[in-house]
């Protein structure tokens, strides 16, 4: 998909789609990498490629500390291949560093002095954060392989991962709706807000028509 923008290189704006498990993440994503010109580009969530790849898994601290510092140094550096590339205006992330601090089984001094970062540095790291809540036990889903929550552990999970975010200047928040239809042309809605006006002409026709 191209679009009229003619320029040759982009300053890139990160921004953070994230949300509880089940939140429709993947979908949203899925529609922009489809219908979305080149300017704007979807990144792969860190945490799948962590455990997809065989990282080891546990719920002990060890295990969670662990996880949440290698997801961190991967996140990080797929923001900054699309930063430093310059081929892309927008790179829409596939969950924020912050994410990380939702997981963390310590406080968030402790999550900080690890990754070597504060709150203020993550939190303006992204120009917008676009956060799906998760369903209820009704419309979660847990068809995905790596997902290991239950529906009551997404919906703890998807109120720690609001609270991280809650002091981000530029958040829209996407509450589940009984069509999926409907809360996902919510959130394609809110990745428009966000692009270069060059890019927000699309059609996506299983939305628009």
């Amino acid at each position: 998909m191209s679009c009229r923008c003619d320029l040759e290189r982009h300053a890139c704006r990160l921004v953070a789609l994230t949300g509880g498990p089940s939140a429709g993440k993947t979908a949203v994503l899925e529609v922009v990498r489809r219908h979305f010109c080149q300017h704007v580009a979807v990144l792969p969530e860190a945490a799948s490629i962590i455990f997809g790849g065989g990282f080891p898994r546990g719920d002990d601290p060890v295990s969670l500390r662990a996880a949440q510092r290698a997801i961190y140094a991967v996140q990080r550096e797929l923001e900054r291949r699309a930063v430093e590339s310059g081929e892309v205006a927008v790179a829409l992330c596939d969950r924020g560093t912050l994410d990380g601090l939702a997981y963390w089984p310590g406080g968030a001094s402790e999550f900080f002095s690890e990754i070597g970062s504060t709150e203020a540095e993550e939190l303006a790291r992204y120009d917008a954060v676009i956060h799906l809540h998760t369903p209820g036990a009704a419309g979660y889903s847990n068809d995905n392989p790596l997902r290991i929550e239950s529906a009551s552990d997404a919906l703890v999970l998807d109120r720690k991962v609001a609270d991280v975010w809650s002091r981000h200047p530029h958040r829209v928040e996407i509450e589940s709706a009984a069509s999926f239809l409907d809360k996902l042309r919510l959130a394609i809605a809110a990745v428009r807000d966000v692009v270069p006006a060059c890019c927000r002409e699309h059609a996506v026709p299983e939305l628009d028509g």
